[in-house]
């Protein structure tokens, strides 16, 4: 495999880490004849797909580590599964030497921003090579009607604004507290896991699903549950892009979050990208 091949895939960073890796800098010299385990970081259905494609018998030892926010995770066919943090940038590059990981996959979900540092940092001081593998931001279309915010605080002074009455949050179960001062609106709360606890909302409807979920049926969701306004963060993907389909079609505003800025490492879109450079650096 040829160092230019590895820098169209993987950019400046990944060319210059994968050089060092062959020149003799990296791993090998570390660890020698010792195995060679791939370490990814879950939370995103992509995570989930690549842990599936890394490991077939014959392939290298791979670990999906979740974060333990859900009580009843997909998880892989044949891949090692750890669940729980890793005590910060030391406990991971500590980690990262005790498990003999030769190539690093950050797939968490794209706002878990705080485990994205930890890992460029980790990463780059242990001198494993790190992708980050993140689907494409969901992008306006006409007929959406989007605001766009950074925190949750301008969240609720746009609900305020609009004076909407039937809210549907769609923003995971951690961070709900943030709505709870609007007393005259009524939400709609979906989760994968219920609150616990649960937020002090005058008026609230806990919905228990996991998708994805469909435009036609997310249609008769919203019909059904009168809602007027959705909050949302911007996951990207398919899978939950059916809500905001269905909320052009009914001409209901969205907030939706950006995402946060994470560091700047090499990164893919896809998972079949994200293989490909496992496989090179691997040799």
């Amino acid at each position: 495999m040829m160092l230019k091949d590895i820098k169209v895939l993987c950019g400046k960073r990944g060319y210059y880490l994968y050089a060092r890796f062959m020149m003799g800098f990296g791993r090998r010299d570390r660890w020698g004849s010792m195995g060679r385990g791939i370490l990814i970081l879950g939370g995103s259905s992509e995570a989930l797909a690549l842990a599936d494609d890394l490991s077939p018998p014959e392939g290298p030892g791979t670990i999906l580590s979740l974060a333990g926010r859900t009580s009843h995770p997909r998880l892989p066919q044949g891949a090692e599964v750890r669940i729980g943090g890793f005590g910060g940038v030391e406990g991971l590059e500590r980690f990262l030497a005790e498990r003999a990981i030769w190539a690093v996959v950050d797939a968490t979900h794209a706002f878990a921003a705080n485990m994205g540092s930890n890992a460029a940092l980790a990463c780059a001081k242990a001198g494993v090579p790190l992708l980050r593998l993140e689907r494409p931001a969901w992008q306006k279309s006409p007929g959406d009607r989007w605001d766009e915010v950074d925190d949750w605080s301008e969240a609720v002074t746009l609900i305020e604004r609009q004076q909407a009455k039937r809210v549907l949050l769609t923003i995971g179960r951690q961070e709900l507290e943030a709505f709870t001062s609007l007393r005259a609106v009524r939400f709609v709360i979906r989760s994968v896991d219920a609150p616990d606890p649960m937020p002090d909302f005058l008026q609230a409807e806990l919905v228990l699903a996991r998708g994805p979920f469909s435009a036609e049926d997310e249609e008769t969701m919203l019909r059904d549950k009168g809602i007027d306004l959705i909050v949302c963060k911007n996951s990207g993907g398919a899978a939950a892009r059916g809500k905001l389909t269905a909320a052009a079609r009914l001409k209901i505003p969205v907030v939706m979050r950006r995402r946060p800025s994470r560091f700047p490492v090499s990164r893919a879109t896809r998972v079949a990208e994200a293989a490909l450079w496992v496989r090179m650096v691997l040799g």
